[in-house]
Formats: C-alpha cells, sequence, structure tokens
C-alpha cells in the first residue's frame, strides 16, 4: 500500500517555489554619487521561475519611477544627471506572478562640489586701523558639508576653519603693517577647491589702493598722511613767523615811538671844560616813497660858569644904566 502512496504522490503536479529575497544596490557603491553623474539602481531576487516584474519607488511612502518585467536575477533603473534635489531613500520590488516582495530602503546622498567662495570684511569692512582686529569671513554658495576653508595674504596662509554643517566660516587676526595688501580664501568639501577673488584692505593713514597689477603701494598713502600732519604745522610756522616781523616792524616805527629827549641839569659847578654845542634838528626815517620826514628838538644851550656871571653882571649893568 505505501509504495503505490507514494507514486500518487510523486504523479502529482508540483508548483515552484516563488522568489523570497530582494535586495536593491546602488552604483556608484554605497549610495553616494556626485551631483551631475549617473546613479543605478540593481535589484536582485534570489531566484528565477519565469519572467518577474520589478519596481522601483524613491521614497518611504513610494513613489513609482520605474517598472521592467524580465526573466532574470537583476534588473536596473538608471538616473543619468544626478542633482542634489535626487538625494533620498530608494528601493525596489519584485513579483514572479505572486505578491510583489520589496527591498529594503537605501539612502542616496548627492555631494555637490564647493563654488566659487566670497571673501568679506567683518565690521570694519574694507576701512580699517593698524591694532584693530580684523574678521575675514568666507562662504561658499554651494557645497556639501563638510566645507573646510583656508585664508590667504597675498599667497601666504594666515589660517584655516571649517564648516562642519556648510554654510561660511570667519577667521580673525590682530591688523599690522605687515598686513598691507590682497587678501583671499578657498574652499573646498574633497570635491575640488574653489578660490575667492583677491579683496583690497584699506589702513587709515596708508591707503592700499591695488595696481592693475593687483600689488597694493604705501607711497600715495604715506604722502597724503605726511601733508595732513605737516600741513597744519607748516601755517602754524608761517603765522608765528608773520606775526614777530610785525611786531618788530611797529617797535622801530620813529612816528609811532618817537624818541624821548632828556634834558641835561645845569652842570655849572661841575663841568670843568667848555660843551659841544647839541644839534637842533635830526632827520630820523624815510617812511614812505621819497617823502622825509624830520623831527626838531630845542636843546636849550648851557652856558659856562665864567660866560654866565658876565652876562649876569653885563646885563645887570645895562639894567642900572637905563634906571639912571
Amino acid at each position: 500500500m505505501l509504495p503505490w502512496l507514494l507514486l500518487l504522490i510523486c504523479a502529482l503536479p508540483c508548483e515552484p517555489a516563488g522568489i523570497s529575497d530582494v535586495s536593491l544596490k546602488t552604483r556608484p557603491p554605497g549610495g553616494w554619487v556626485m551631483e551631475g553623474d549617473k546613479l543605478v539602481l540593481i535589484c536582485s531576487v534570489d531566484r528565477v521561475t519565469g519572467n518577474i516584474t520589478y519596481f522601483w519607488y524613491r521614497g518611504a511612502l513610494g513613489f513609482h519611477l520605474e517598472t521592467k518585467t524580465q526573466p532574470a536575477l537583476t534588473a536596473e533603473f538608471e538616473i543619468s544627471d544626478m542633482k542634489q534635489s535626487d538625494a533620498d531613500q530608494y528601493y525596489c520590488a519584485a513579483n514572479d506572478g505572486h505578491d510583489p516582495i520589496p527591498s529594503e530602503l537605501v539612502s542616496v546622498h548627492v555631494r555637490v562640489p564647493v563654488s566659487r567662495p566670497v571673501l568679506t570684511f567683518g565690521d570694519s569692512g574694507t576701512q580699517a586701523v593698524l591694532g584693530d582686529l580684523v574678521e575675514l569671513h568666507c562662504k561658499a554658495p554651494r557645497g556639501s558639508p563638510p566645507i573646510f576653508y583656508q585664508f590667504y595674504h597675498e599667497s601666504i596662509i594666515l589660517g584655516n576653519s571649517s564648516a562642519p554643517s556648510g554654510g561660511g566660516a570667519s577667521f580673525n587676526f590682530s591688523l599690522t603693517a605687515e598686513h598691507s595688501g590682497n587678501f583671499s580664501c578657498e574652499a573646498s568639501n574633497g570635491q575640488g577647491a574653489q578660490r575667492s577673488e583677491v579683496v583690497a584692505l584699506n589702513l587709515t593713514g596708508l591707503s592700499l589702493v591695488p595696481t592693475e597689477n593687483g600689488i597694493s603701494h604705501l607711497s600715495l598713502g604715506l604722502t597724503g598722511w605726511l601733508l595732513g600732519c605737516l600741513g597744519p604745522i607748516t601755517m602754524a610756522l608761517i603765522f608765528c613767523y608773520w606775526l614777530k616781523r610785525k611786531i618788530g616792524r611797529q617797535s622801530e616805527d620813529p612816528l609811532r615811538n618817537p624818541p624821548q629827549t632828556v634834558l641835561q641839569g645845569s652842570t655849572y659847578p661841575q663841568t670843568p671844560g667848555p660843551r659841544q654845542p647839541e644839534p637842533l634838528y635830526e632827520n630820523v626815517n624815510v617812511v614812505s616813497g621819497d617823502e622825509v620826514y624830520s623831527l626838531v628838538y630845542h636843546t636849550p644851550q648851557v652856558l659856562e660858569p665864567a660866560a654866565a656871571q658876565h652876562v649876569r653882571t653885563h646885563g645887570a649893568s645895562e639894567v642900572q644904566g637905563g634906571i639912571a
């Protein structure tokens, strides 16, 4: 009886087992792809029993992307030009005539190279004074994080900073005379580096004006600073010199300060000999043009003691004769 039962079971048609395992992989591997590059989603099953219908979906809610039917263990779906907005979760499903079996979710990341960064100065702007604390801020408008920044003075690296979550970064330094010249910054996120445009910083008193070759000169700024400082000093010295000369001329003018004549007292008993006659007038100064002004002084004539006695005696005799 038993052998006949076994022969009956083997004579019945047996349906092949369906697919039980579905997986999704990416190319490039790991789900990392550069912006603008191609992404391939590879859906695989564990066995083939005929035609299999493959489905591809985006996001956890299952936005349908593509459907293919073929008798193969794998099927591929390609996104030719990946954009930053294409970064999301993807999955696939396979159906061999029974219920579709989905794969697990796979995350896809789109790497965006940094764009050309922009260098700006902090609150001080492009005008600063020696000794100021200057802030350099560098920011790449686009680029996947993290972004690494380097700051340059001419071709010398001043320092570096990073933005782990994207955006910009800053670097601070104390301004010295050696910092005259041009500044720039560089951004990189492992997908290539980009350099900013050159920006010149103007120091108060030392004007850093970039030339056509991008080289800053101190000569014009230094000249302006010297003129600004020496101009008022020069004007003050000229005014003092003019005032001094004006006061000197007024003190020497005889019309404003006539000479004082000192009258000599009588020296009859003390004068041993005859005195020289004093001048009655003298030319003092040429005041203006061809006119000559003379100052005339009256100088009393002093007689000698003997002559004075003779005059008194002679005068008295004349008086008495007249009376008689």
